[in-house]
């Protein structure tokens, strides 16, 4: 397991990480419904993750979500790179009643996001447009170009779940160790 720790003004977070674990997470932001949102990412991935945070939620949530993104990310990178032998390429379609959302990604060292999730409004009172902010930090942060898309859905909290088990399933195929890829890239280096 390896760990990281960011403080600020804002936050204090500590993050630690096992890229290949079970799955089973202890998670404390402050945000009950990203709570929720990282513990399907971590159950989906496989990813072993225990996350504390003490933010500046008396103003809103948005420096906990995004900062938590930005040390996840950060640590996601510590354990993948530089990638060799695993698969390198990952998605996934997740289905939750009516929504459907993709997952696409490579992880490519070169960070990338493609984010077409048109959810506006609430969940309880989580502020729908800081997944975005999430999800550009983490990608960010954890070098890996992804394409997250909405495919059809109504229900805010089932697509924006959604699209977190779909990063989550898709990290965990492009981890997928496999020794006969060895470094995955015909410039010999990600």
């Amino acid at each position: 397991m390896i760990s990281k720790s960011r403080k600020t003004k804002e936050t204090d977070i500590t993050i630690s990480l096992s890229l290949y674990g079970t799955g089973k997470s202890k998670i404390n932001t402050g945000v009950g419904f990203l709570d929720h949102m990282l513990e399907s990412f971590s159950k989906h991935s496989l990813i072993d993750l225990n996350i504390t945070c003490s933010g500046d939620t008396h103003i809103d949530d948005h420096h906990s979500v995004e900062d938590i993104g930005i040390v996840l990310g950060s640590l996601l990178a510590e354990a993948i790179y530089p990638v060799e032998k695993m698969e390198r390429f990952g998605s996934a379609n997740i289905v939750m009643d009516e929504a459907c959302v993709s997952c696409d990604l490579d992880l490519s060292n070169r960070p990338y996001l493609v984010y077409e999730v048109d959810v506006r409004g609430k969940v309880g009172t989580f502020d729908t447009e800081l997944v975005e902010e999430f999800f550009k930090a983490f990608v960010l942060n954890a070098k890996i170009s992804t394409h997250i898309v909405a495919l059809r859905g109504k229900n805010r909290h089932h697509i924006i779940e959604a699209a977190f088990k779909s990063l989550g399933v898709a990290i965990r195929r492009a981890t997928q160790k496999n020794e006969r890829v060895g470094i995955p890239s015909t410039k010999d280096v990600l």
